[in-house]
């Protein structure tokens, strides 16, 4: 039998904030999650090097957990030499975890990107996908994810729940318009960011210095893209 699924969000979380965790909270209470993991990348695959390092961006997302009931840090992806591929930590947490569905937190930007992903078309032999999607927006799917989506899509809860892997979920959420990118600049500019990350990441991030004018650029915030 079947334990009930857990949550995957993955990211390079440099900082943590709203944009990542507002979508997650309604993923565990729309879908009945057992736990929301927080993985933070150590090498993102095709992208800048992050601003902060690991150890800086691991304990922001260690705060960020501690302010949300059922959320959990996984450090997994910091102890590997190697880029952060999706896939690796999906089939490790599938062998770790073998009678609990797993379902695989992404923004709608990231599924129409999808296909640039490493080994994506093997994702969901792995897990489900469950995808924040902005409320009355229809995108043009890719070719690809349009396929996909008419294979794997379903309407139904308990599929992510009777099911291990194999199906996709659209969620309606509420529209965050935030990036890191956009967060690092007002944090440079020295404006406020309060109720954009949680106050203990903010607390953590004026208390060390953390992304000042003098630290340079890094890439924008996201998930796995791949050429």
């Amino acid at each position: 039998m079947l334990t009930p699924p857990i949550g995957i969000l993955g990211g390079t979380f440099d900082p943590i904030h709203i944009g990542h965790l507002r979508p997650a909270i309604e993923a565990r209470e729309a879908l009945g999650l057992a736990e929301v993991r927080l993985l933070p990348n150590h090498i993102p695959p095709h992208r800048a090097n992050p601003f902060c390092s690991s150890e800086q961006r691991l304990a922001m997302v260690r705060l960020a957990a501690a302010e949300n009931p059922g959320f959990v840090v996984d450090e997994r992806e910091l102890k590997r030499d190697t880029p952060s591929w999706t896939i690796d930590t999906l089939i490790e947490l599938q062998r770790d975890l073998p009678d609990t569905p797993l379902c695989f937190l992404m923004g709608m930007d990231s599924l129409l990107g999808l296909p640039s992903w490493h080994r994506w078309r093997e994702l969901l032999d792995h897990a489900h996908l469950v995808v924040s999607t902005r409320p009355g927006w229809q995108p043009d799917y890719p070719a690809p994810i349009a396929e996909l989506l008419a294979r794997h899509q379903t309407r139904e809860v308990a599929d992510l729940h009777r099911l291990r892997h194999g199906r996709i979920w659209l969620a309606d959420n509420l529209p965050i318009e935030l990036s890191a990118t956009g967060l690092r600049a007002l944090l440079a500019a020295g404006r406020d960011p309060r109720y954009l990350l949680p106050a203990p990441v903010a607390d953590y991030i004026r208390q060390h210095g953390l992304y000042q004018p003098s630290v340079g650029s890094s890439a924008e915030e996201g998930f796995e893209p791949t050429p």
